[in-house]
């Protein structure tokens, strides 16, 4: 399969040197951040390393945004265990360097970017996101990235992709919480394709202006913010063109609990919970669950004609 490395991208595809200087101290970051897990030595995560040259963005909230801390130590990252805490005790052992994401399936120019080069396919934004857990409870979070749409742009899909699926990292030596039966590894999302084409949709590299930490996602992630958050898959190595609707991860460990959609929705319940509140992060009181998470204006037209009780 080809690699794609920074000279064989065409000039009109490179981004201008000043933006290229700012990649460059991104990646001496990164490499500071890899050869710390070479050596076991767990995440740092009040020790973010700032990336330089993010431009504003018009996504924005006026919401507080969850702290970083919290942010960084309480999440969901199965393949680092099954506690919120373990993400951060046990991402160290992650390597983000050398690291490239596949594109493959129905395709016009399929390939394998090695990551240098495919974080010069478009400039860095920071968006300030809401973020959902089907588990009750929420964040605001400022990610660092660039639109999807930038990567399937360059793919060229044929008539035939329908649906993108996503494909993270399969390593139990890298990955410990791979070494459990707790899901079919590797973790497999997807997304119809105008769901993917959406602007809000993102592919993260950092947040807080700063790198992405390990137990984040690290190097390189999917950001949904109408969806539950387990749609938002980490650590990606392979992205996948297909005609049919993929089988994502917890649709095949639990089909009745886990929708393929998974659009957050407060009028349909978890069969173990309700979704119609939630409770941010850091405060006391739980509050309304917003349609979409909030996000209608932009994707409510996606589903147009759907019923979004049957395809949860």
């Amino acid at each position: 399969m080809l690699i794609l490395h920074p000279n064989d991208i065409p000039s009109s595809e490179i981004t201008p040197l000043e933006h290229y200087r700012d990649r460059r101290r991104f990646m001496q970051g990164m490499g500071i951040l890899a050869a710390g897990a070479a050596l076991g030595v767990a995440a740092d995560v009040h020790a973010g390393i700032k990336l330089a040259g993010v431009r504003a963005s018009a996504y924005k909230l006026d919401e507080n945004a969850t702290p970083y801390k919290s942010v960084t130590t309480y999440n969901n990252f199965y393949e680092f265990g099954t506690g919120k805490r373990d993400p951060a005790e046990n991402a160290g052992s992650l390597k983000t360097r050398p690291w490239t994401v596949a594109i493959e399936g129905e395709v016009g120019k399929p390939g394998e970017y090695d990551i240098d080069a495919l974080l010069k396919l478009a400039p860095l934004e920071e968006r300030v996101y809401r973020m959902r857990c089907v588990e009750g409870w929420s964040m605001v979070i400022p990610w660092v990235g660039f639109p999807l749409h930038e990567i399937i742009r360059r793919a060229a899909p044929t008539g035939n992709a329908r649906y993108v699926e996503f494909v993270t990292l399969n390593d139990r030596r890298q990955m410990p919480g791979q070494r459990s039966r707790v899901l079919d590894w590797p973790y497999v999302e997807g997304l119809r394709m105008d769901e993917a084409m959406n602007p809000l949709t993102l592919m993260a590299v950092g947040l807080y202006g700063e790198v992405l930490p390990n137990q984040n996602g690290a190097p390189i992630r999917l950001v949904v913010p109408w969806k539950y958050g387990f749609k938002s898959a980490k650590s990606i190595v392979k992205i996948r063109f297909v005609e049919k609707q993929p089988l994502t991860a917890w649709m095949k460990a639990t089909p009745n609990e886990y929708g393929f959609y998974s659009n957050v929705n407060p009028q349909v319940d978890h069969p173990r919970w309700s979704q119609e509140k939630e409770r941010r992060i850091g405060e006391f009181f739980k509050r309304d669950t917003l349609m979409f998470n909030g996000y209608g204006d932009q994707v409510a037209q996606l589903y147009r004609g759907m019923d979004l009780k049957k395809f949860f």
